[in-house]
């Protein structure tokens, strides 16, 4: 592990340099821009060989052959490149070109949009429901709206889908929750959700929930299936949950700086790849998710669905969150509204 990340760290610190050189040398870019090349670096925590990961790499593949070669996509899944917030603030400034990560990572800038991440919980009712909202006129509102605040555009939707609990201990009831060391995003609304559950949620970057479970600090995760076999964190938690409280969509974010530097036809290629690619990473998603349950049971994990009545106590418990969001402007309100609406 520690040889890994030593190379992960050096990739980092590489990529960081080379950054750095690029502004430095104003020269270089335009000669490279006169050859038609767009570097284009992806990066993303995503677990190797999960579904979305997959779609990433699928995506890359077709950005260099469909543009031949005029675009240099490279491809850095499983937090090769930082923590979220890190690849969120370089997507945002321009040095990831693409990242991927729920509408809700856009809280402080724009919450109106945050609600498309499912948040606050139990806002997504099923597939069918994120999908009338995501590929419709609300997902193009959001996106329209991500680049007018945060400068990225959401040229589509995948998804990690239903998110559970992975713990040390089994989570049987709303009161198993109490106390439980929970890791979460560092984003506020999940620390708000968990907490209103009784539990004790620990803001981490994804790339220490391995470590963190190991060594104790905490308890439990927050997950949907894939990550869990993606990152080997049933070797440290062998109690599943499942609870379907928070329904994860993955904005696919491109710099809209980048993007509009492209030439009309390599810009309107990676749209149309972006919407191809996450197409069928949804259908594989969802078709992979009992799956992948299965899978983990071989692995000796032991998988129960909480009782309705709990889950019920769970989307109660929580209610209180969506007024509490919709303070935070009348537009986010209104979107809150509009997307229980079409549920």
């Amino acid at each position: 592990m520690k040889r890994l990340a030593d190379q992960y760290s050096l990739t980092r610190r590489s990529l960081l340099v080379s950054g750095a050189a690029t502004l430095a040398m104003p020269a270089i870019v335009t000669s490279a821009r006169a050859a038609g090349k767009f570097t284009c670096k992806i990066a993303h925590t995503e677990g190797i060989g999960t579904p979305i990961t997959n779609a990433f790499e699928a995506w890359t593949k077709a950005l260099k052959e469909k543009s031949a070669g005029q675009i240099d996509a490279q491809h850095f899944p499983a937090a090769q490149l930082g923590g979220l917030a890190e690849l969120l603030e370089g997507n945002r400034i321009g040095t990831i070109q693409v990242t991927t990560a729920g509408p809700d990572s856009e809280e402080a800038i724009a919450p109106e949009i945050a609600a498309f991440g499912g948040a606050p919980g139990f806002i997504y009712k099923s597939e069918a429901h994120v999908d009338a909202v995501l590929q419709g006129p609300l997902g193009r509102q959001c996106s329209d709206i991500a680049r007018a605040k945060t400068g990225v555009e959401f040229v589509d939707y995948g998804e990690t889908g239903f998110r559970h609990i992975l713990s040390k201990k089994p989570v049987a009831s709303l009161a198993d929750l109490k106390g439980v060391k929970i890791r979460v995003p560092q984003l506020r609304i999940w620390v708000d959700f968990w907490t209103l559950l009784g539990a004790a949620p620990t803001p981490l970057p994804y790339s220490e929930q391995y470590s963190a479970l190991s060594t104790g600090i905490i308890d439990a995760i927050d997950s949907d299936v894939f990550s869990v076999v993606g990152f080997k964190f049933h070797e440290q938690a062998k109690n599943l949950t499942l609870t379907g409280h928070w329904f994860l969509p993955k904005a696919v974010r491109v710099n809209a700086a980048w993007l509009d530097k492209l030439p009309d036809d390599l810009r309107a290629l990676v749209r149309s790849t972006a919407k191809e690619a996450f197409a069928e990473q949804r259908r594989v998603n969802r078709a992979k998710a009992d799956e992948t349950v299965t899978q983990l049971k071989a692995l000796g994990v032991q998988v129960t669905k909480l009782p309705a009545d709990e889950l019920a106590k769970m989307e109660k418990q929580t209610a209180s969150l969506f007024d509490e969001f919709g303070k935070k402007s009348p537009e986010t309100a209104k979107m809150i509204a509009a997307i229980r609406a079409l549920g």
